[in-house]
């Protein structure tokens, strides 16, 4: 399977991914830089020229909004607007300043608050849901968040997995407390270590702390802080002239993408790789992103050729190794791994593509015109069917409840069932890869 091309993987990697290289230093500024537009109206705030936002949400449909004074920004582009002009109940309550924070509620065992954006404003809070304001707000914080402090600096929501239980993170100076939305109980934590947040934000499974025009990433649960930090806000949340190297660039075509595999774990998220990227497919809501594969699978450099998952366990083949992570909110190398494809799966290489579908205990290899049955509750395990195929030149496979799907260039067929899929005589019809499934372009 061939890579994608330099100026494709560029677009997918820059443009979806954002996937910036390290920042460039940037002095912090207090004062809000100001632009005019063409007809010399009001002054706006330009967050390309450096700016410390009050607080950073998505909605309930997945765009990222930040916010400074009576301004905010809608997504990663785009100038300002008035915040009343969304939330127009904001202005309503005289004397009392800008947003200190703002989170989206993650409660799916309540609907009746889950996907809310919850504003703090001084010792208020506010519900909206779709841009409206919930009946019975603004209310005082202590009403609704029992226990937690009023002028607050940042919020973000922790689904449970990622913290001990659905929980919301509430920033006050370096003192960090965590509210439990079962029990209403709220722990309280000190992390010098981690820089005073002015907002936070969640996004895809990760925590950042902004402060200034920069950002720190830790853990929800220790706060500890891995990599490099702080880092530019401007080269990863923002399209910005001068920042990163993806101003300008497009997604691919969809004609021109190419898969190396594709795969969904036990907890729903999707992913598909193309040379040394993967792009998570599960978050449309919050946009499709693409990421080096090194980011989450950090001993696996460069492409892969197979990738499946089964039980709570992702398999990556590269070559004639298999790699074998464990999942969770962070997938981990399973000591001893890799091991060889004859050790692991009972075969020689190379692998085109491999899954396994939902409920199921084989994981089906295609090589070449030939799909083979390997048991994966056999120990060892062995190949159990070697059948030909109709197909050849498969790139990656996928099943699920709807069935499997085999790509093949940028088309991909569709078959109800392995078992149709196998016995089949002719080949079903081949299908155009879209945006709606990749985020390329149509």
């Amino acid at each position: 399977m061939e890579l994608l091309s330099k100026t494709l993987l560029l677009c997918w990697l820059l443009v979806l991914g954002r996937a910036a290289p390290a920042p460039q230093d940037a002095a912090e500024k207090d004062n809000v830089s100001e632009m005019r537009d063409e007809d010399s109206g009001p002054a706006l705030p330009d967050r390309c020229a450096g700016i410390e936002f009050d607080a950073i949400t998505p909605d309930e449909k997945g765009k990222t909004f930040f916010f400074k004074g009576a301004y905010m920004w809608k997504g990663f582009q785009g100038p300002a607007q008035l915040v009343s002009e969304s939330f127009k109940e904001i202005d309503d309550i005289p004397n009392i300043g800008h947003i200190d924070a703002a989170f989206r509620m993650h409660n799916s065992a309540n609907p009746d608050d889950h996907d809310r954006i919850y504003f703090f404003l001084e010792d208020k809070v506010f519900s909206y849901y779709d841009h409206v304001l919930e009946d019975g707000y603004p209310k005082h914080i202590s009403e609704e968040f029992p226990g937690v402090s009023t002028h607050l600096d940042a919020a973000v929501e922790c689904p449970k997995g990622e913290c001990m239980a659905d929980s919301v993170l509430f920033f006050k100076g370096q003192e960090v407390s965590v509210y439990d939305l079962s029990t209403k109980t709220v722990k309280t934590k000190t992390w010098s270590h981690l820089p005073a947040c002015t907002s936070a934000l969640r996004w895809l499974e990760h925590y950042y702390c902004f402060h200034g025009n920069n950002f720190t990433r830790f853990h929800p649960v220790s706060g500890e802080v891995n990599g490099t930090y702080p880092k530019d806000a401007r080269h990863y949340f923002m399209r910005c002239p001068n920042f990163g190297h993806g101003a300008g660039y497009q997604p691919p075509e969809c004609s021109n993408v190419k898969l190396d595999a594709i795969t969904a774990d036990d907890a729903g998220k999707m992913y598909a790789f193309a040379g040394p990227i993967y792009m998570r497919l599960d978050t449309r809501r919050d946009g499709i992103h693409a990421f080096p594969i090194t980011r989450l699978w950090k001993e696996v450099v460069g492409r892969v050729d197979a990738v499946f998952s089964y039980t709570d366990k992702m398999y990556l083949i590269k070559g004639t190794q298999v790699y074998i992570y464990k999942g969770g909110a962070h997938y981990t190398l399973i000591e001893g791994y890799p091991k060889t494809l004859k050790e692991e799966l009972g075969l020689e290489g190379p692998v085109d593509a491999a899954f396994v579908c939902p409920d199921q205990h084989l994981v089906h290899i295609i090589q070449g015109n030939r799909i083979l049955d390997v048991s994966l509750t056999d120990t060892p395990r062995i190949v159990t069917r070697n059948l030909p195929f109709a197909l050849t030149g498969i790139d990656a496979a996928y099943c699920d409840s709807e069935g499997v799907k085999l790509f093949i260039g940028s088309k991909y067929y569709h078959y109800q069932s392995v078992t149709v899929m196998v016995l089949g005589k002719i080949a079903a019809i081949a299908k155009p890869i879209t945006s709606e499934m990749m985020g390329c372009r149509d």
